[in-house]
């Protein structure tokens, strides 16, 4: 069998840092995903929230260096959790992180960024 997944979203909330009893840190890492399909001639998008689990330093790093909207790719395996809450069967699926890489932080855009203009010249030096 084979159990393997990478998804890149961002951050819903800042990542969550606990430790064991044993002093391992473990990090919840909320990420939304989004993805676009078409169903007929409308184009529709979907958003999948899952938690991203870590451990050990990255987890530490996780939480020192990561905060809501930011982008991340996680990878590593795909888990269910169960449990009973009043009377009722919930699950949840999980990502249990090997390895979460961050992604620049964007950069705002100022308002006269969007209103220059290019120039109309070009040079040789230009590809286009």
């Amino acid at each position: 069998m084979f159990n393997r997944i990478i998804l890149i979203g961002n951050l819903t909330r800042d990542p969550e840092i606990r430790y064991t009893p044993s002093g391992v840190a473990v990090a919840t890492v909320p990420i939304a995903v989004n993805s676009r399909y078409k169903q007929g001639e409308e184009l529709k998008e979907e958003t999948l929230f899952i938690d991203a689990i870590v451990f050990g330093k990255q987890a530490e790093t996780c939480s020192q260096y990561l905060n809501k909207g930011r982008t991340v790719l996680v990878e590593g395996r795909l888990r269910e959790r169960r449990w009973e809450y009043e009377g009722q069967k919930r699950s949840k699926f999980e990502v249990i992180a090997n390895n979460i890489r961050f992604f620049p932080k964007r950069e705002p855009v100022e308002q006269h960024e969007l209103t220059e203009t290019p120039p109309e010249e070009y040079t040789d030096l230009e590809p286009f």
